[in-house]
């Protein structure tokens, strides 16, 4: 097991290795325009995945992984050329589905704004059902004490007795 900080270090050397290479070397007509989002290593060195976005339809989208895939070897041997580490990881390209995820819930905040605001819009004329205040209130000229002292009278047992007469 390498040190987690290697890991990464690592992760983001490949990606700019393999970024360069892609705009560079790689000439396959396939390949759309490529963009490395992320690189991650495992733990152990051996294998990398590269996280890439493509602009254009699902044409482009399937041309460019076929594209990445065919050009494997050639990037990895790129990658051992400009590292010079002993094992040189795997690598494995994978789409990256969080700008079409980013741009989902972009698309339903704005549905919520819309709502929100055809809400504030409605609520500005709207009146009560009822009374405003839908609560109890005890009555205003009653004391509090005059409460109290009835509470009391009603709990207490009766001690009266009643004579004959």
């Amino acid at each position: 097991m390498a040190d987690p900080a290697r890991a990464r270090k690592l992760a983001v050397r490949i990606r700019q290795i393999v970024s360069a290479a892609i705009e560079s070397q790689i000439k396959d007509p396939r390949l759309g325009m490529v963009t490395l989002t992320d690189a991650r290593v495992t733990s152990d060195l051996r294998e990398a995945t590269l996280y890439y976005t493509v602009y254009g339809d699902e044409t482009v989208v399937a041309d460019s992984a076929r594209a990445l895939a065919s050009a494997t070897g050639v990037l990895r041997s790129t990658v051992g050329r400009q590292t010079g580490i002993k094992f040189v990881p795997t690598l494995t390209f994978v789409a990256d589905m969080v700008p079409d995820t980013a741009r989902e819930l972009d698309e339903a905040l704005e549905r919520v704004r819309h709502a929100d605001a055809e809400l504030a819009r409605l609520r500005e004329n709207a009146t009560y059902a009822g009374e405003a205040d839908p609560y109890r209130r005890p009555d205003e000229d009653t004391d509090e004490g005059a409460v109290e002292d009835a509470v009391e009278d009603t709990d207490a047992p009766s001690t009266q007795t009643r004579s004959a007469s």
